[in-house]
């Protein structure tokens, strides 16, 4: 099956990485081969614009909003059309969640990791809107009992906060404990889906 190329339209959203400048061909090529080739697309918000960035396999990344958007920023010259798919269910999740509701779809993730990270975020998914779960609890879960401090470190390598909601993981004794996003960012999240800590 071919790969449809569209262009995207001004002002959907930016390709910050020159790779994505390049022909449709060559970017098909370079998609297809390379784990580290990757689409980056903006997620406008209420809260300001994320950054998702595509792997052919999926959504590989999410970043929280940092300010203005890059002066490296260039209009993308085409979009493969699945990666422009999964950038609207991307976005239509994102925000749902910041809305404090429960999204009805996911991208396909393509999170890059160890195997125990792995099973950190796996587990971390099954956590509903509105309940958390403590480390330790997620290390119980996974068979690790003991590895209660690198499920923290799984937390904040997660590559797609909000989505894989780590801010849904808290320390002993409902502590808050860390945030890749800033703690302002976590707790803002539990709020918005009516967890007090």
């Amino acid at each position: 099956m071919k790969t449809k190329l569209v262009q995207l339209p001004d002002p959907a959203g930016f390709v910050r990485s020159s790779a994505f400048t390049r022909s449709p061909n060559r970017l098909k090529a370079e998609l297809q081969t390379s784990k580290r080739a990757t689409i980056e697309l903006p997620v406008v918000t209420a809260d300001g614009e994320f950054i998702a960035r595509y792997s052919e396999k999926g959504l590989a990344e999410l970043n929280f909003p940092v300010g203005r958007a890059s002066s490296r920023a260039v209009k993308p010259r085409v979009v493969p059309t699945q990666i422009l798919r999964w950038h609207n269910t991307t976005a239509k999740a994102l925000k749902t969640i910041l809305a404090g509701r429960e999204p009805k779809m996911f991208p396909p993730l393509d999170m890059d990791g160890t195997a125990f990270q792995k099973s950190v975020w796996h587990q971390m998914r099954k956590i509903s809107l509105g309940k958390t779960k403590s480390y330790g609890e997620i290390a119980l879960a996974i068979g690790r009992p003991k590895a209660v401090r690198a499920v923290g470190g799984a937390c904040g390598a997660n590559p797609i906060p909000v989505l894989v909601p780590c801010h849904r993981v808290l320390a002993a004794n409902n502590k808050l404990g860390g945030f890749g996003g800033g703690l302002d960012w976590k707790c803002s999240l539990l709020k918005r889906e009516g967890i007090k800590i």
